[in-house]
């Protein structure tokens, strides 16, 4: 099976290419390859590499920068996911494409959680962006799989539990605030790139939540992870309120994977379950990584 993976330079896109080069032919291009914004460079891309599947783990993810960086999210999260379908449909080929819990308003209650039928509000100009990409997909192809997921962490790139452990480690008796009213599912990108590797052939269509069982709060998340890797740290949990930022987040971003379920498809374990399996493949790593003296 031919694929190739947009935005398959980044934190996600690596993990896809990591596991599927194995049993595929299987060609990444990052941003700076593709700009997956230029209609002319995505369709002459895609009709010389004619890909049976192609997995677009690429986006502007800047959450906040998003809120003034209007036309570039537009042309990203928008423009973009347009610009491969419509390509790949003259293949008759097939789009995965990554979206977020971010097309939701997360007004449900902090225990309830959203599944696919559930109505879209996104708060934010990086939610309403990546809600039209997924339009844009629907509208444009007739072979498409829509995967949302939330709160990623993974080895490559920075991510919530890097940043959390570079805090810690840089001053463990200083109080470090995290949110402790936001609640979702952090979500290992290397169980997601299984997920999607289970998906390849299976042919379900439409859109598909995905992330790790069970949820917490940023705070509990981060609790967890710096007790898992035995590193000191002095958190304390504190509101939305306490911390504002420009770009507004939902409360409740607990996806439930309804439809993987029903499938018997789904391969995600509980959040705490993968967490400690990234700690013990990693831990010396992230500590070099994230150590303030490291060159």
């Amino acid at each position: 099976m031919k694929i190739l993976i947009t935005g398959g330079k980044g934190q996600l896109g690596s993990d896809v290419y990591e596991l599927l080069h194995k049993k595929h032919d299987v060609l990444r291009m990052g941003s700076k390859e593709l700009d997956i914004s230029k209609r002319a460079a995505v369709s002459s891309t895609i009709a010389t590499i004619q890909p049976d599947i192609l997995i677009n783990c690429g986006a502007y993810t800047g959450v906040d920068t998003c809120e003034t960086e209007k036309k570039r999210a537009f042309e990203v999260n928008i423009k973009g996911p347009e610009n491969l379908a419509l390509a790949m449909e003259q293949l008759s080929g097939r789009i995965i494409h990554i979206s977020t819990d971010y097309v939701f308003d997360g007004y449900k209650a902090s225990n309830d959680s959203y599944d696919e039928e559930d109505i879209t509000g996104p708060l934010s100009e990086y939610g309403r962006t990546k809600l039209g990409g997924e339009k844009a997909i629907t509208a444009h192809s007739s072979n498409f799989l829509i995967l949302r997921t939330a709160w990623l962490y993974g080895w490559k790139g920075n991510n919530f539990l890097k940043t959390m452990l570079r805090l810690a480690l840089a001053n463990p008796d200083k109080e470090i605030k995290v949110v402790h009213d936001q609640y979702g599912s952090l979500t290992w990108t290397a169980t997601l790139a299984h997920q999607i590797e289970s998906l390849l052939s299976d042919g379900m269509q439409g859109i598909v939540h995905a992330t790790a069982e069970g949820y917490s709060s940023w705070y509990e998340g981060a609790c967890f992870f710096l007790d898992t890797m035995g590193i000191p740290h002095t958190l304390s949990p504190c509101s939305t309120a306490d911390y504002p930022t420009p770009a507004h987040r939902p409360a409740n971003s607990i996806l439930e994977n309804s439809r993987l379920k029903q499938a018997g498809l789904s391969v995600f374990k509980h959040w705490q379950e993968d967490i400690e399996h990234f700690a013990a493949l990693y831990k010396q790593d992230l500590i070099r990584e994230a150590s303030p003296h490291s060159s």
